[in-house]
């Protein structure tokens, strides 16, 4: 009886312990090469890399962080990784070329861009790992996303012009807008429910982005990203601006901008400028920390990824990866 209350009080400081924290990672696709760079936010340096997948494009994360998904473009598959070894555990064939990928807010499914005519989206079953549909959708997708609430997948096709919204329940497209300029990168902002209120789109040869609302399927407004004094525009293909982000708390938007090689913040939801900060050359995506303090911007013409403090707005580290990064996302494994 008398080791009875020591151990109950070491039991009591056992619960009163914090959980430990969630793991977060930013994976790192380089798409001039067969490596994947998994980078450690709390040090800023890769800490592992994922080998053998050609032409990686997009990535996914599953929400229990026991597998990433990556598209691979030589074999037109959508490659299984396991996570805590870093090897490709299978290769699910796909209808055609892939681009860009999104997961499913329950991780239940994957969606990968198809990127050749006439145009899909294919969907994945995290389950079996098999290919269980085909969406078509108007021209070949570059990108491909769930919105925040995870009842619509929305893809954005470049030579269609066309944004289609498919119904993440019944796998069918019930909406779609076609615009002046082919469909870059896209993000949402959402309203105090959680429904998605408005589409940012990014379009090709277009400094700047469009806004395009939810609720009644029409653009809004369009923002051009203001010049910065004394720099020279460096251009990439009709990447004038790609790579868009929304903070977690739904107060701010970034945007990158690849001619002036910056990155650029604007307050939600008046679209107020803030402010720039200067990153690498071509940066061609862009994903935040889950707290939005820091963005990790992937500079393609730089092989570097640009970590930028959002509230000083300041690059603060620049990371090593491989040839020439786009696609980056924030993998949390809980």
């Amino acid at each position: 009886m008398t080791h009875i209350r020591p151990r109950l009080k070491y039991l009591g400081l056992l619960l009163a312990l914090p959980l430990a924290a969630s793991s977060v990672r930013i994976i790192q696709t380089n798409s001039a090469g067969d490596e994947v760079s998994i980078i450690d936010p709390a040090t800023n340096k890769v800490v592992g890399t994922i080998r053998g997948i050609e032409v990686n494009h997009g990535a996914a994360s599953a929400p229990d962080g026991s597998r990433y998904y990556i598209s691979n473009e030589a074999d037109s598959t959508l490659d299984v990784v396991d996570q805590k070894t870093l090897k490709v555990i299978r290769k699910i064939p796909l209808t055609g070329h892939p681009n860009n990928i999104a997961i499913g807010k329950n991780g239940k499914r994957v969606y990968v861009s198809i990127a050749r005519k006439p145009g899909a989206v294919d969907v994945i079953d995290t389950t079996s790992l098999e290919k269980v549909k085909t969406i078509s959708v108007n021209g070949a997708v570059h990108n491909t996303y769930v919105t925040p609430d995870g009842n619509w997948v929305v893809s954005g096709s470049i030579p269609s012009k066309t944004i289609t919204v498919i119904d993440a329940k019944t796998e069918e497209p019930v909406w779609s807008l076609t615009m002046d300029l082919g469909i870059r990168p896209m993000t949402f902002s959402t309203n105090p429910d959680g429904s998605t209120k408005w589409i940012f789109v990014q379009l090709s040869d277009f400094s700047g982005f469009a806004v395009v609302d939810f609720a009644t399927h029409k653009e809004i407004n369009r923002i051009t990203l203001p010049d910065i004094p004394g720099r020279t525009p460096f251009r990439v293909g009709g990447n004038a601006s790609h790579g868009m982000a929304v903070t977690s708390d739904g107060k701010m938007l970034v945007v990158n901008s690849g001619l002036n090689s910056a990155l650029y913040e604007y307050s939600l939801p008046d679209l107020k400028f803030l402010g720039s900060a200067d990153v690498g050359r071509a940066p061609d995506w862009v994903t935040l920390t889950p707290d939005g303090k820091r963005a990790y911007v992937a500079n393609a013409a730089s092989n570097s990824v640009s970590v930028v403090d959002l509230k000083a707005m300041k690059e603060i580290a620049r990371i090593p990866v491989g040839e020439v990064p786009k696609r980056n996302i924030t993998a949390v494994t809980p």
